[in-house]
């Protein structure tokens, strides 16, 4: 999974990304300083991980991962080429989701590219200019369907489809804020709008508001109604706090999050909301070689499932032997959740669940 991680020049966008990845990105007082895509593989957070390891006592632990990159901040004018526009879209063309750093804090020391801190204003500026983009690709999209249309009269739906979006569009309006049918979406993904990328408003906050609550931040509850209106979703988090917890080990991360009365960081936060976003789960595999996480759409059959970690496996399935972790954890070892009848043999129609633990059987 890759997460692009946009928004103004000087919002706390790099600062975040540095302290969620520790990747070591520049981050200045000045617009700009990122031009060029940062990248950083965070590992995903998985408990069942560490519990399976002392069981096995594996070689080798391997997380899920996601993917975080930082994107050059915008300006006005980025769809028609100002400033880093054209490598602003091409980069978040490339990613799954997008994650909008707003600025909901106020602080005279470090300067804002419009002068004030206004995050609805912000955030129109971002989505104008990826909304510009969407209806220029729209337009050229009815205009090579309605060509086609003369000889193929199905392609009908699919243009008034397109005109339904791009009226949508036209009213400032991202693509994702629509409802489509099953068919619509299929449509939809291969047009590949920007607008129409599942969205994470991550309010960027001073560290006292997890004290003091949020619900007395109005630049928060600014964002949160906006959310709600396109279909994406927000979170809290604070550049500043994820910067000093990134410095801490495991211990006293834990201790400077029960100070702060929070029980996860941001990072552990955005990495659930995303999974939920996207709709991704986790299967596991355990073994004395490797204990692993594999994540999959939720929803994938075994097959396909296991076709993540070798294309043979899919080719070749013939069954999976699927325990589910809390029963195996319940019985103690494989042996016994194998003599308690708790190991399933599956076929190739089984849906994956999340925190499957599975053997593939396969035959090339």
């Amino acid at each position: 999974m890759k997460l692009g991680i946009v928004g103004l020049p000087n919002v706390g966008k790099s600062t975040l990304f540095n302290a969620i990845t520790q990747a070591g990105a520049e981050s200045a007082n000045y617009p700009f300083c990122t031009i060029e895509p940062n990248v950083g593989t965070v590992a995903v957070p998985d408990e069942r991980l560490d519990t399976l390891a002392r069981m096995y006592n594996p070689r080798k632990v391997t997380p899920a991962v996601i993917e975080f990159v930082d994107i050059a901040g915008l300006v006005k004018g980025a769809s028609k080429g100002e400033g880093l526009g054209n490598k602003f879209l091409s980069h978040i063309r490339e990613v799954d989701a997008v994650v909008h750093v707003v600025r909901c804090f106020e602080d005279e020391n470090i300067t804002h590219v419009e002068g004030s801190i206004d995050p609805l204003r912000d955030i129109e500026t971002i989505n104008l200019e990826l909304v510009f983009a969407d209806i220029e690709m729209t337009e050229r999209r009815i205009e090579r369907t309605k060509k086609a249309m003369k000889g193929d009269k199905s392609l009908a739906a699919e243009a008034e489809l397109l005109e339904r979006v791009k009226k949508h569009l036209e009213e400032g309006k991202p693509a994702r804020g629509l409802e489509y049918t099953k068919e619509e979406a299929a449509i939809m993904k291969d047009i590949a709008l920007l607008t129409l990328k599942p969205m994470i408003y991550a309010a960027n906050v001073a560290e006292d508001d997890f004290s003091k609550g949020f619900e007395n931040n109005r630049y928060v509850n600014d964002v949160k109604k906006l959310a709600q209106s396109e279909n994406s979703r927000l979170m809290c988090v604070s550049a500043k706090i994820e910067e000093e917890i990134a410095e801490l080990d495991k211990e006293e991360k834990a201790a400077f999050l029960a100070d702060l009365g929070m029980e996860e960081s941001g990072l552990d936060r955005l990495i659930k909301a995303s999974y939920n976003l996207l709709g991704l789960i986790s299967y596991l595999t355990a073994g004395e070689p490797e204990v692993r996480a594999w994540t999959i759409t939720n929803g994938t059959k075994a097959p396909q499932a296991a076709g993540k970690i070798h294309t043979d496996f899919e080719r070749g399935f013939i069954r999976a032997e699927v325990v589910a972790y809390d029963d195996l954890i319940k019985s103690g070892s494989m042996t016994a959740a194998r003599d308690a009848g708790l190991v399933r043999s599956e076929g190739k129609e089984y849906v994956m669940k999340d925190g499957d633990i599975v053997l593939f059987r396969f035959n090339v």
